[in-house]
């Protein structure tokens, strides 16, 4: 489990950011495979899931997930939701209440209020951050009263620009959008690069939010034990298990 740097200092949350290490699954999906969508066995995943409640010190009843669909859908948490949730973004202020978002190279990333006590856990692949889930993260937020140079955002684990590898259409769609978002791209001997982490960190300066932390951990290197659906195409798995991210109010 990784921690941010800055939230560690805030002794009202806890969170992690968590890897494959340590839980029960089986074969391709060894180690901590949160993902209750994914082929494993469920009963493994639901032993996984409540080593991680047990971790960040929650309920495993009041532990929220979505159902991610690489949206700009964001919804506030007033009380524990026995139906899933469809978006890619959550808010709350309840104490006792964790949300949790499920990654196999897309950014986890949370959003912490420490003035008005608000967490937000969101999932940003290319296709959210491009229809600006952090944008309408942000709106909530300023909705339930935040301001936003006092947030802190951290961009938890994800694929790095080294390993992303792009289509030319890919590409053209970023340009056509913003002729700047060339820098977030590399080209070289012929193939493309995309930095995702670089983009979503854009995106929270262009809107004001200044105090960001990126963490460090590329998803796709084997050395550092995140679940990886590019490295598991790449080794024709039909399938990957899934990370998990936990942020929560004690």
């Amino acid at each position: 489990m990784f921690k941010s740097k800055k939230l560690i200092k805030f002794k009202k949350i806890r969170h992690g950011f968590f890897n494959r290490k340590g839980g029960f699954s089986k074969g391709i999906y060894e180690g901590l495979n949160c993902g209750l969508g994914s082929k494993d066995k469920l009963k493994d995943v639901k032993k996984n899931i409540e080593k991680v409640c047990k971790k960040i010190g929650c309920n495993k009843n009041n532990l929220i997930l979505l159902n991610q669909t690489h949206s700009n859908i964001v919804h506030k948490v007033n009380k524990i939701q026995k139906k899933k949730l469809k978006g890619d973004s959550l808010i709350t202020n309840k104490e006792g209440v964790a949300l949790g978002i499920l990654t196999a190279d897309c950014a986890p990333i949370f959003i912490y209020d420490p003035v008005n006590n608000l967490i937000s856990a969101l999932h940003a692949g290319w296709k959210g951050a491009y229809k600006k889930i952090i944008t309408t993260t942000l709106k909530k937020l300023a909705s339930e009263g935040s301001n936003f140079k006092d947030l802190i955002a951290i961009i938890g684990p994800c694929i790095h620009k080294r390993n992303y590898e792009v289509r030319n259409d890919f590409f053209n769609k970023f340009i056509k959008k913003e002729e700047s978002n060339k820098k977030f791209f590399n080209i070289k001997n012929n193939k493309i690069y995309f930095s995702l982490n670089y983009y979503i960190k854009d995106e929270f300066l262009k809107l004001g939010v200044k105090n960001i932390e990126i963490i460090k951990k590329d998803t796709y290197l084997l050395n550092n034990n995140f679940f990886s659906a590019r490295r598991s195409i790449r080794n024709k798995l039909n399938d990957y298990g899934r990370n998990i991210s936990v942020i929560m109010i004690k």
